[in-house]
């Protein structure tokens, strides 16, 4: 018997949360949904923490994914903004466990790696990928969508469970 397999994709954020929603079946993949959570920044940090919670709670609910992969923090530039990334990401980490899914972590270098075989590839080439291995007839509008599409492809083909 051929297992299936629903995996949701996270491009973990404060304002913008990108998720991804595929279903490996065997070798294949299928798309099934994608989308933001978005919340408003004339919001209390807290009250967009809770947003973030209470919506990934509602799809993950919907959808019922056996795994999450979520793209790992990477952050150069910007300290205040990675902290806030940083406190996002623990909402979401923490839904997931609630709701018992087993979380993979992958970082931008092993996602590009996954879909182009290039470490430096760019956001366009990624989202070329993601329309190429979903059979989709055009590439996500949303960069963090796409970008939580192709999280979800890289643990979808690594075999780690």
């Amino acid at each position: 018997m051929i297992k299936k397999e629903i995996i949701i994709g996270i491009d973990p954020g404060f304002a913008r949360t990108g998720y991804g929603i595929i279903q490996k079946t065997g070798n294949k993949i299928q798309y099934i949904n994608h989308g933001l959570i978005e919340t408003f920044k004339k919001d209390n940090f807290c009250v967009r923490l809770e947003k973030n919670n209470k919506e990934l709670d509602k799809i993950i609910k919907k959808y019922k994914p056996d795994y999450m992969a979520i793209e790992k923090l990477f952050f150069a530039k910007n300290t205040k903004t990675a902290l806030k990334v940083a406190e996002a990401r623990g909402v979401i980490l923490l839904t997931a466990i609630q709701n018992k899914l087993k979380i993979y972590e992958f970082s931008p270098i092993e996602i590009k790696l996954a879909l182009t075989g290039y470490g430096r590839a760019s956001k366009d080439q990624i989202q070329e990928m993601v329309k190429i291995i979903l059979n989709m007839q055009t590439k996500p509008k949303q960069d963090d969508s796409a970008d939580a599409l192709a999280i979800a492809i890289t643990k979808a083909n690594t075999n780690i469970y």
